[in-house]
């Protein structure tokens, strides 16, 4: 039941991003690692379209948040307003009370209000006027942002980007994947179906946790974070990230249909998670240290 709701996600989303497998497959294991994704690209390479359709077909309440430089925090989170009638402060909860949040092209805000996410990222809750309010459940951040190099960008400071469990790139589409969306075979995302809802999501992610890891992966595993750390050129894995490939891996094999961990399925979301976490300047330095550490730690089975 579970290999067939998979593979009709798969299939469908393949729809929406024609000729990026691997795109779609990592947003998929994302979610049901229960991580929070940023999507790094130029305009126009469908982020808001995979974003949107991952929403669609989760069944998902979904908000797009379009970022840009005058947006303060409270235009996320919501405001306190006197009501003469009660004579206190009433809550207007903002748009992050959803179950899935596009924050769209996230570096174009200023980092005041960039960091009004991290909260919401890491403890699903968000704090104003010393009230917590609790976010709703499951609760994921997809954030779409352009290269740091184009105009008018804020970049993302690592206490940002350490919230995001990976990081994916789209890139250009294949000159038959372009052909077939020029013909309008890509399908209409408001047209998407259904493929599961809320609570059979948590149960994925449920039986995601239940996937085994045996101690010669484990000790890869951190093989891999421990080379990070000594690397010259580059910031070292913290334990979240630790955890975060761990828990990538995990909804990767169980995407592959196995309740087992395998080194193959460490490596294949490894770039995903490290990327964006172990580089000091661009995302092709990033992509060069994740494949360099891969090359030079030897999987233990």
């Amino acid at each position: 039941m579970q290999s067939n709701a998979i593979e009709s996600i798969t299939q469908q989303l393949q729809k929406v991003l024609i000729g990026k497998p691997r795109a779609v497959k990592l947003a998929l294991t994302c979610m049901l690692a229960r991580g929070h994704l940023l999507i790094e690209d130029l305009p126009g390479m469908g982020k808001t379209s995979l974003s949107q359709a991952l929403a669609q077909t989760l069944g998902l309440s979904h908000q797009r948040i379009q970022f840009t430089s005058d947006m303060l925090p409270a235009d996320i989170l919501g405001v306190s307003i006197f009501d003469k009638q009660q004579a206190e402060f009433v809550f207007h909860p903002g748009p992050i009370f959803r179950q899935m949040i596009l924050a769209d092209e996230i570096n174009r805000a200023s980092p005041k209000t960039q960091s009004a996410l991290l909260e919401a990222m890491a403890e699903q809750q968000i704090t104003v006027d010393g009230i917590t309010h609790h976010l709703p459940k499951p609760f994921f951040v997809i954030a779409t942002q352009n290269p740091s190099e184009q105009s008018g960008t804020f970049p993302l400071p690592e206490s940002q980007l350490d919230r995001f469990m990976m990081r994916i790139s789209i890139g250009y589409p294949s000159m038959e994947a372009e052909l077939s969306m020029l013909k309008g075979v890509t399908q209409d995302i408001h047209q998407l179906a259904q493929c599961i809802d809320p609570v059979a999501l948590r149960e994925m992610q449920q039986q995601c946790d239940q996937v085994s890891a045996s101690d010669a992966l484990l000790s890869y595993l951190l093989a891999l974070v421990d080379a990070s750390r000594n690397l010259n050129e580059g910031y070292g894995l913290s334990p979240r990230a630790s955890k975060a490939l761990l828990a990538a891996a995990k909804a990767w094999a169980y995407l592959e249909g196995r309740q087992y961990l395998v080194p193959e399925d460490v490596q294949a979301v490894f770039t995903a998670v490290a990327e964006h976490r172990i580089r000091q300047t661009s995302q092709a330095q990033g992509e060069q240290l994740s494949a360099k550490l891969l090359a030079s730690v030897n999987p233990i089975r």
